[in-house]
């Protein structure tokens, strides 16, 4: 038996994490992409066999990235020099053409097996990449979660196979094609989502042979990784405060992994010493932002927070009823992964106010009866669509919605202290990327928006409406008061 020993260092959701932070009680350096470089260097140095991987999601979530529109992202990922990374949704997000251009500024190999130009029947991207590493062949293709189109509804000639089954069909193709005798290892990059992961894996054939599914998308943190259908599952979490390391022995007789250990990294000043070259070379962005942007907006009573996407917060009921305000909507849904931090305040900078709302988009009200409002609020507060993975919503005071998880029902919906009303029409605004995907997000189509013939944009820039509003209101708060009761 002929054996050979690999470390396997794997992020995902990286979103713009550039800058180290202080935390704790004693105050530790934690996190940021100098220090995970100086880690990944260190590792490279130790050990003999070493790939680093990204399962997705390098750009967006920092006022640095955005600034630049992922620019900078690449340029800053081409000094960690990852050896093959996979495509997450937003990679799309400035854009196809941008998308293809990123591509091209990066020094490492970006792989996608089930995006394709349909008219040509040609994948867009890379759809596989094998290295060879002391002698042996790793195999390495990549699938993304459905969300890529949503970014791409205006886009005809992009379609991609989008269920699993249909990825797991483009994974079988390509192992069929390309995994000869000669592959020892072959790893799954993917950004679907933790459960789509475990789903995924149980529809792999065998004979396929795939190791290993890095994923991404859903932020999960694991304490291990999950092993189904012989095929270890791995993810962790979101930004640079961690990293995951398999120390793993491949058979090359059977290509299979023989032995493994993992373990979740966590990135401090303890285990590594910052990339001083990508430190300096960070700054000379961070420095740009900050004389461009460092100044003050509002400044709120409290701080308010966001904590998760999946339940109402502080943060979130500022939002919707900043919008609700402006559209004069007695329902306004803004879609929680549209707010991009934790918690920000009491004061705010422009620079704050950028990398908590960096979408910009349109807001249509549209009229519609109270039948499709409650159908609507019956998809979005299913459990199902509380998983990590589905598209959750923050909504504006005055809106009392209470869902039994116990028996899967809405069983009340209120406006202002009243019952929504079947035959009664309401006033419902919504960003237009939500419109876009209506169907797939809200449970009613596109024509029943349009059907009373009474909708209106009232703003083609939500950006710009928040930041009029928050520089115009000093001093404000919010609290939690139960606008989404789940029991």
């Amino acid at each position: 038996m002929k054996t050979k020993k690999f470390t396997i260092l794997h992020n995902n959701d990286i979103h713009g994490d550039f800058l180290a932070e202080v935390k704790g009680e004693r105050g530790k350096l934690i996190g940021g992409l100098s220090l995970l470089s100086g880690y990944i260097n260190k590792v490279r140095e130790e050990e003999e066999n070493v790939l680093y991987v990204i399962s997705g999601d390098m750009v967006q979530g920092s006022l640095i990235d955005s600034e630049w529109k992922g620019i900078s992202t690449m340029e800053i990922m081409n000094f960690l020099a990852p050896d093959v990374v996979t495509l997450g949704n937003h990679e799309f997000d400035y854009g196809l053409p941008h998308l293809l251009f990123l591509e091209k500024m990066a020094n490492f190999p970006i792989v996608n097996a089930n995006l394709y130009i349909k008219k040509y029947n040609k994948r867009l991207m890379m759809p596989y990449h094998i290295i060879n590493k002391a002698g042996f062949d790793i195999l390495f293709t990549g699938i993304i979660t459905d969300k890529i189109l949503d970014s791409l509804k205006m886009d005809k000639l992009i379609g991609s196979f989008v269920s699993l089954e249909e990825a797991a069909g483009e994974v079988g193709k390509i192992c069929n094609a390309y995994k000869n005798d000669d592959i020892d290892l072959t790893i799954l990059l993917t950004h679907i989502g933790y459960e789509s992961d475990i789903e995924l894996a149980k529809i792999l054939k065998p004979e396929w042979g795939v190791d290993m599914i890095i994923g991404g998308h859903s932020h999960t943190v694991l304490e291990k990784p999950t092993e189904v259908n012989n095929i270890l599952i791995s993810q962790v979490g979101v930004g640079s405060d961690q990293i995951g390391r398999f120390d793993i022995e491949v058979d090359d007789d059977t290509n299979s992994i023989v032995n493994y250990s993992w373990k979740l990294i966590p990135i401090t000043d303890k285990i590594a010493k910052p990339d001083k070259s990508l430190k300096e070379f960070i700054n000379s962005f961070k420095t740009e932002v900050d004389r461009k942007y460092n100044t003050i907006l509002c400044k709120f009573s409290e701080k308010l927070t966001h904590p998760k996407r999946e339940i109402e917060t502080t943060l979130g009921n500022l939002v919707a009823d900043a919008f609700a305000e402006n559209a004069q909507t007695d329902f306004m849904l803004v879609g929680s992964g549209s707010i991009r931090v934790k918690e920000i305040g009491p004061v705010v900078t422009l620079k704050d106010f950028l990398a908590c709302f960096p979408y910009d988009d349109s807001i249509t009200r549209f009229e519609i009866p109270g039948s499709s409002i409650i159908k609507i609020f019956e998809h979005i507060m299913r459990p199902e669509n509380r998983d990590g993975e589905g598209e959750c919503y923050q909504v504006n005071s005055g809106v009392q919605a209470h869902y039994n998880n116990k028996e899967r029902s809405l069983t009340s919906l209120n406006i202002n202290g009243k019952a929504v009303e079947k035959d009664k029409f309401y006033t419902l605004a919504i960003q237009n990327y939500h419109f876009k995907n209506c169907q797939q997000y809200l449970n009613i189509s596109e024509g029943e928006f349009l059907a009373s013939g009474k909708q209106k944009v009232v703003t083609t820039s939500a950006q710009e409406v928040l930041e009029e509003y928050l520089k115009n209101n000093q001093n404000i708060t919010r609290k939690s008061e139960n606008r989404l009761v789940y029991s």
